[in-house]
């Protein structure tokens, strides 16, 4: 378990990161727009197992072998920022499962949200670079690493996850105020657009 010390700096540290508009904040706020909330929540869950994978794996030295071998990293972040920036095209011109028709929101596979997620935290360079220079201070090596671990992991949990829902909640107010009247366009083009730069960031980040 961390001192009490430790967690009254580590807590409103990370709440700080982790509010920060980013990448997968921009993806729930996109998300919570165009397929609502509670689908926004699938995408949540995988970016929570990618985030707590990327902490894990900072903790236990296993991001030196990202390192070692960027040619696989750079592979993914490009896959998947290509793979968001399609979805982005297809909701910008109105087409594709995310897109928003007569102000319903069409159903998409539970999976690929999930894994839009996944991918989004994985393959996030500025994450790795957070998880590997701020967890291992907070780690007392003299201590019981896997209890810290756990604490540790579930303050990151609940504060990204409570991040993800404010900005999911907002995409689906911005959602709310332009379909009064009646753009449904220009909600395909903002998401879009915002798809769009989320997998350019991811890309060339």
């Amino acid at each position: 378990m961390p001192d009490l010390a430790v967690l009254a700096v580590f807590i409103p540290t990370f709440f700080f990161v982790s509010i920060t508009p980013g990448m997968c904040m921009t993806l729930a706020m996109t998300l919570g727009m165009s397929v609502g909330v509670r689908r926004t929540l699938w995408m949540m869950l995988g970016e929570l197992v990618g985030v707590a994978s990327v902490a894990i794996a900072a903790v236990f030295g296993v991001a030196s072998i990202m390192l070692n071998y960027p040619e696989a990293f750079n592979l993914l972040k490009w896959v998947g920022g290509a793979y968001l920036a399609y979805i982005g095209v297809n909701m910008w011109q109105s087409k594709g499962k995310m897109a928003i028709v007569d102000n319903q929101q069409i159903d998409t596979h539970r999976l690929a949200l999930a894994s839009q997620g996944f991918i989004t935290a994985v393959a996030n360079p500025k994450g790795w670079a957070f998880m590997i220079s701020l967890l291992p201070p907070f780690i007392d090596v003299n201590k019981e690493i896997s209890t810290q671990l756990i604490v540790l992991l579930s303050i990151i949990m609940v504060t990204e996850f409570t991040s993800m829902m404010a900005y999911a909640a907002g995409g689906k107010t911005l959602k709310l105020f332009l379909a009064k009247d009646g753009n449904i366009k220009l909600m395909n083009r903002i998401a879009g657009s915002l798809m769009i730069g989320v997998g350019a960031w991811l890309a060339l980040g």
